[in-house]
Parts: C-alpha cells; sequence; structure tokens
C-alpha cells in the first residue's frame, strides 16, 4: 500500500509532478489517484485564483477533493482530515497509490500524522471572535504570541480564524501547546514525502507572473460570479489570497494595479511561510523543482519504490 505526499510553496509545480508520477506508476501497472491538500481548491468556482486543473488538465488521473464545497461554507482540517482519509483508505483498499498534493501544511500534516484534534466550546469560540471583531488580529495575535511564542510564529498574523481556533484549544485544554502539531508526530500510516523546493528569486519570479495571469485569465470576473453564491458571506472562502483583493477591486476600494501588488505580497509571504512548514519533514525526499534532472530522477525513483 502506497501513500506519498506532495507538498512545497505555491509555484513549485506540485500539480506536474504528481500527474507525471501518476503516469509513471501507471507504466508500471498501478493506478494513482490524487487527493486534493489545497484548501482554497476544496470551494467550487474558486478555479482561477488556485490554479486549480481543470477536468482536461488532469490527464484522465481521478482527483479527489476537488469542489467539494460551496464558498459560503467553512473549512476545516478536522473536516479534512476525515475526508482526505476516507479517499485514501479507498484508493488503498484498490491497491491504487495515493498521491496527496498541496501546500496546506496543516492539512498534510493532519493527514500523515497521528493527529488529534481537541474539540470546540461554542461560548469561548463566541467571545473571541467577538474579541476578533472588536480589536482586530494583531492584538489577538500578541496575546497568542505571549502565551506560546511557536504557535504564534506558525499562524497568519492576519488570520483571525487561525488565531481564535489556537487560543480556544490553549484555553479549552489549559496547556500552551496544544494548539501545535506535536514535535516529533507518530505516522497515521506508512507514506513517502517529495519536498519540492525552489531557490526564492525564481520563485518570486514565477509568483509574481502567476498572479499577473490570474488577472489576466478574468480573476475579478470569477469572483463576480461568485458574489451571488455568496461568497461574501463565507469565513473562509472570502478570505483567499486573491479573492479578497479582487472583491476589493470589485467594489472600488481598490485599483487593479493596488490589487495586484498586494496579492503578490501576501502570496510571497504565504510561500515563505509554506517553506517554513513544510522544512519540518525532516524525512522528506527534497528536489530542487527547477532541475529536470533531478525532477525525473525523483519520479523514476519513486516508482521503482513499488
Amino acid at each position: 500500500m502506497t501513500l506519498i505526499a506532495i507538498v512545497g510553496a505555491t509555484g513549485t509545480g506540485k500539480s506536474d509532478f504528481a500527474l507525471d508520477l501518476a503516469e509513471a506508476f501507471g507504466r508500471a501497472g498501478r493506478v494513482a489517484e490524487v487527493v486534493n491538500a489545497d484548501a482554497m481548491q476544496l470551494y467550487r468556482g474558486m478555479d482561477i485564483g488556485t490554479a486549480k486543473l481543470s477536468l482536461a488538465e488532469r490527464r484522465g488521473v481521478p482527483h479527489h477533493l476537488l469542489d467539494v464545497l460551496d464558498v459560503t461554507d467553512e473549512a476545516s482540517a478536522a473536516a479534512y482530515q476525515r475526508d482526505a482519509r476516507a479517499a485514501i483508505d479507498e484508493i488503498l483498499a484498490r491497491d491504487g497509490v495515493a498521491l496527496l498534493v498541496g501546500g496546506s501544511g496543516l492539512y498534510v500534516s493532519s493527514v500523515i500524522h497521528d493527529f488529534r484534534f481537541p474539540g470546540t466550546d461554542a461560548a469561548i469560540r463566541a467571545r473571541l471572535e467577538a474579541e476578533l471583531a472588536e480589536v482586530g488580529p494583531g492584538l489577538l495575535h500578541a496575546r497568542l504570541r505571549g502565551i506560546d511564542p511557536e504557535t504564534a510564529a506558525s499562524v497568519d498574523p492576519q488570520n483571525g480564524r487561525r488565531i481564535v481556533r489556537a487560543l480556544e484549544v490553549i484555553e479549552l485544554t489549559g496547556e500552551s501547546k496544544a494548539a501545535r502539531l506535536p514535535e516529533r508526530p507518530v505516522p497515521w500510516r506508512d507514506h513517502r514525502i517529495v519536498h519540492l523546493r525552489s531557490v526564492r528569486a525564481r520563485l518570486v519570479e514565477r509568483l509574481d507572473a502567476r498572479v499577473a495571469r490570474m488577472w489576466e485569465r478574468g480573476l475579478v470576473d470569477e469572483v463576480r460570479s461568485l458574489v451571488p453564491l455568496g461568497l461574501e458571506r463565507g469565513i473562509t472562502a472570502r478570505k483567499a489570497i486573491g479573492y479578497a483583493q479582487a472583491l476589493a477591486q470589485l467594489h472600488g476600494r481598490m485599483t487593479p494595479d493596488d490589487a495586484i501588488a498586494e496579492t503578490r505580497q501576501l502570496t510571497r509571504t504565504y510561500a515563505r511561510r509554506q517553506v517554513g512548514w513544510f522544512a519540518r519533514y525532516r524525512d522528506a525526499s527534497t528536489i530542487d523543482a527547477d532541475d529536470v534532472v533531478a525532477r525525473g530522477a525523483e519520479l523514476a525513483r519513486q516508482a521503482a519504490l513499488d
């Protein structure tokens, strides 16, 4: 039974690598299927800004957990863990190869590691969300940093939802470390990890070009089509990088140039955080995503291991 996680920062070519690997397994007589691990690709209609592969671009490789949420739904790592593991179990039961592909670090870790999510408390959550609405994420993040600097370092200071959840877990459990993944996680099941990395300068150049293409390909029109479906009511979807800026442009709060510039900056920052997250996967096979020879060799090696 084979589970391979393909991880890396935005723009490192994870989707193409996964498809190439699926085809390599196919030539060896094994069927490989992709399980999405990008939180924003869970949403129906959020295609351009998430670089979601179209059906034609998937080369006939089955994909799971794409387009499973409405933009008004709240995504959660706990629900994702349940659904992704169910999909993986089904693939492995067919003697297939499960390729867990994406850059949402918490989502990937929640699947491959034996991580149990603490419960919730409606009263604590409501109080913290009221504080968030009143004072903004900055002060709550500072509070989290004072309690547990390591957890705070792994949470985007502007991600109010993640900050609230971390503070809720800490308050519920009474343990400052309760909101972070274990330092030495136990595997959920046997797996391998391929970590695609790029030199920072090359990655930034690609990310900037990618953001420009998002606008050229009609991200603002995509957002316009999602507004009647409730995008602005969505807790998670409306805050996605690129979508929040396109919404601001759509409502005249940002010029196109400013929206693109802010999206580029946020994308670079997110990519830096992804690199830091996946660097903790010490047992990963790390390759230069821009090295064609190394990439090909890793594809052959992974396919030959089974």
